[in-house]
């Protein structure tokens, strides 16, 4: 553990310059003692490195020295392939080991470069998650991470919308859906997705299993979630939209039931109106979907979406007539 950090600390003033004993320490997360204790102990190894005491002083590297302690461990080189994810990193156990690489990697960069990078990370930040949206609890998460990285079986107990199941599965692959982690794994012959959230409870078999041959995470996941937002869509409404509200739908639907949506759409008759077939998972759903565009669409079947949006708007207008009699 102090190795690494030693290690750290080195490429920090590399990469920093000068720098103070209390920053360093916050960088560390070790207390300001410790830090100079270890300045004198990478001296004492041969290191060119002085603190300079006072207002305008700090701890740094003797003008023109490098270290060649550049090179990434198999952790860190893992980790810098979610060096956008910091929060992805830290669920996965790979916080610290993602510091030590990027700083290892900005230290191998030339001035120059180094200093373009630095700006990078200053002025652009990636957050993924959407608004209003809390992470599940996932307190199995890491019981799944070593299984994963080790190619362990694992048995959980899953809980469903109706009931608690338990299954034995070969975990292959975790994906960070909108804050949300999905485990993708094999159970018995078919590959499955699993929200970790709902795993109540996990734990490794001690058996080993083979992955399958050539897996495609990212291609599997892409293909399971397009199927399984269309097996979302159960139900249809058949609608005239005005035109220039048609693009609202956008902001309304999923993306499946938009591009089916558009591909039924006809061209805008002499009103300007334009009819499409909308497909949702229910009409409760479609109804709230359609509602925001008011007016400017119109429900020709089913009767049933019909019969709802006339009596949600009746009972609106109900409300706002009482208020305005009042007032």
């Amino acid at each position: 553990m102090r190795a690494s950090r030693l290690v750290q600390l080195l490429l920090l003033l590399q990469t920093r310059g000068r720098t103070t004993g209390p920053e360093l320490a916050r960088e560390l997360e070790v207390s300001v003692r410790t830090v100079y204790r270890d300045i004198e102990a990478l001296s004492a190894a041969g290191v060119p490195i002085y603190s300079e005491p006072g207002r305008a002083g700090g701890v740094q590297l003797v003008d023109g020295y490098r270290t060649r302690l550049t090179g990434l461990t198999t952790e860190e080189a893992d980790a810098v392939l979610l060096a956008g994810q910091p929060a992805a990193a830290a669920d996965l156990g790979l916080g610290t080991v993602l510091a030590t690489a990027q700083l290892k990697v900005l230290a191998a960069l030339p001035p120059e470069l180094r200093g373009r990078a630095t700006r990078i990370a200053e002025r652009v930040h990636v957050d993924a998650a959407g608004w209003f949206h809390r992470p599940d609890e996932t307190p199995t998460l890491a019981t799944v991470v070593d299984a994963l990285w080790h190619d362990r079986r694992l048995d959980i107990r899953y809980q469903r919308k109706d009931r608690a199941v338990e299954r034995r599965l070969d975990p292959l692959g975790l994906v960070l859906k909108a804050g949300t982690w999905y485990l993708i794994a094999r159970d018995r012959s078919a590959v499955r997705s699993y929200r970790v959230g709902r795993i109540t409870s996990a734990e490794q078999t001690g058996e080993s299993f083979t992955r399958p041959e050539g897996f495609d995470l990212a291609g599997h996941w892409s293909t399971s979630a397009d199927d399984f937002a269309r097996s979302m869509l159960r139900v249809r409404a058949r609608c005239r939209i005005a035109a220039s509200h048609v693009q609202r739908l956008r902001l309304t639907n999923e993306p499946a039931a938009v591009a089916e949506a558009m591909a039924s759409a006809t061209a805008p008759d002499a009103e300007g109106w334009i009819e499409v077939t909308i497909p949702s998972e229910s009409f409760e759903v479609l109804a709230s979907a359609l509602l925001p565009l008011g007016e400017f669409c119109e429900v020709l079947d089913p009767p049933e979406l019909r019969d709802r949006l006339a009596a949600t708007a009746f009972a609106m207008a109900e409300r706002y007539r009482g208020t305005a009699a009042t007032e």
